[in-house]
């Protein structure tokens, strides 16, 4: 571009994950003038567990044959082992795929490409300002709407008051996946369509183990109040290799963190503004999960950008706000029940170890959420 002119825009998406793709491909779908802007370049690596349900699929109106024909992996996922570290696990088999394994530099390349979005990558935001009706960000990009779709540290997320490592209950994750050699994918005992899930003894969070293929995912997050995540993630990588799950030399892990929805929200509109995604901070309670809850606030978002037609207002974009509390219900939970804590740790070690509990609460209800149909994209 030349020096002294901008780039006008309809839409601009701060951040290329699935969100801000998901986003911006129905926005394109409308016809809006869309740019994505994300400070790295794709592919890239990104810290996450890796996994989608065929809800995901659905609402991305993706068919898992089509998507490994691309030459990307999609892991079928037919049962999990569950239970608490260092005591009896349950096994659940399904007989079919109930989720799927995913490497989240392939899949994020592959959504952003099929956006159809402009992309300015390797750019981050580095200054946003009002510009009449409309925003100028970077001093060179002109967009009458902006859209945070940036993780948790997203600047948009900044700009709306959010305050990341300050005042807010985040969960705080540290984890780490590698390709094995040819000995440890030959020697490594975790099954591909099985992945193992283990609870903290305090149930304030889990820690993975999870492969697909020759990859192998491990990991452990929780709401790190005390700032031992480090101990926790020691002691279960120690479990794990006691029990010859991983190999002896693992590469260093990275960390990440995230909102769950309900804690501390955040503030997710204004005028000629909105968060999705992350860095709204919308990952389901029970799991963690944040890949669904982005992806069907980014339909919800993209509804309601396109319907305003032009009329960026709060009040106009309020319609956000709302169709997430009919998806998502009301953040505030402080007036649910409250259980003393020895209870609920004693309930919760007895009910980990069955079967039923497992299957009905833990996968279907937590992690896969198959009470709740899949929200699928307003233009196919």
């Amino acid at each position: 571009m030349m020096e002294g002119t901008t780039d006008n825009c309809d839409v601009l998406v701060v951040g290329g994950g699935p969100a801000g793709s998901t986003c911006a491909w129905q926005l394109r779908k409308q016809g809006l003038d869309v740019m994505i802007l994300d400070r790295q370049d794709f592919p890239r690596a990104k810290v996450c567990a890796g996994w989608i349900t065929p809800a995901v699929l659905e609402s991305l109106a993706i068919e898992a044959d089509d998507y490994a024909r691309e030459g990307l992996t999609i892991q079928p996922l037919s049962g999990f082992r569950t239970g608490i570290i260092g005591q009896p696990e349950v096994e659940t088999a399904y007989g079919e795929p109930v989720s799927y394994g995913i490497l989240r530099r392939e899949f994020d390349d592959y959504l952003l490409r099929r956006s159809g979005a402009r992309l300015r990558l390797g750019q981050g935001l580095s200054s946003c300002e009002r510009d009449g009706d409309g925003w100028l960000v970077n001093n060179d990009i002109r967009a009458r709407m902006l859209v945070g779709a940036g993780g948790h540290f997203c600047p948009v997320a900044r700009l709306l008051g959010a305050r990341p490592g300050s005042g807010e209950a985040a969960v705080r994750a540290q984890e780490i996946e590698f390709r094995m050699t040819p000995e440890q994918a030959r020697d490594c005992p975790v099954r591909a369509d099985t992945p193992e899930l283990f609870f903290c003894e305090d149930l304030k969070g889990y820690g993975w183990i999870f492969r697909k293929g020759e990859y192998l995912n491990i990991g452990l997050g929780r709401q790190d109040e005390n700032g031992k995540l480090g101990a926790h993630v020691q002691a279960f990588v120690e479990f794990l290799q006691r029990r010859c799950r991983i190999p002896a030399d693992l590469p260093r892990m990275q960390g990440h963190a995230y909102l769950l929805y309900g804690d501390t929200p955040r503030r997710i509109i204004d005028d000629g503004v909105l968060l999705i995604g992350d860095a709204a901070g919308l990952a389901y309670t029970q799991s963690g999960e944040g890949i669904r809850p982005a992806i069907e606030s980014a339909l919800m978002a993209s509804d309601v950008i396109a319907a305003a037609d032009g009329d960026y207002r709060a009040a106009t974009l309020s319609a956000y706000e709302e169709r997430l509390i009919q998806r998502f219900g009301k953040r505030d939970q402080s007036h649910s029940l409250q259980l003393p804590e020895w209870f609920k740790l004693m309930a919760g070690r007895r009910l980990m170890r069955s079967k039923w509990f497992a299957r009905r609460f833990v996968l279907d209800r937590w992690f896969f959420h198959t009470d709740q149909p899949p929200l699928l994209p307003a233009v196919s």
